[in-house]
């Protein structure tokens, strides 16, 4: 492989390195509220739904930089899937929406 053949990729991996990062900086930071400040009580199960959005989300992500071919719908969709992922968020946190 050349290295213009290998350059285009470079990007994404960069991208993923920092995406998995942020979802586990997401999952830690209530863990670490909790040790400082009685206001945050989350339990197993709040971690555990919690890490599951993420993962999904993060799945979802990878799958759409794998599967499309331009940048732009590989933003696209990691940009819906972020989306989606911050509507069901706020909806358990406080139920805008019902």
């Amino acid at each position: 492989m050349t290295t213009a053949e290998t350059a285009p990729g470079r990007h994404w991996t960069a991208l993923r390195i920092l995406g998995w990062g942020a979802a586990a900086a997401v999952l830690l930071a209530p863990l670490v509220a909790m040790a400082f400040s009685d206001q945050v009580a989350w339990t197993g199960l709040d971690f555990a739904v919690m890490g599951a959005m993420l993962l999904g989300a993060g799945l979802a992500c990878e799958a759409a930089v794998r599967l499309l071919k331009s940048d732009g719908a590989r933003f696209a969709a990691c940009g819906a899937v972020g989306v989606a992922f911050l509507l069901i968020w706020v909806e358990l946190a406080v139920g805008v929406f019902h």
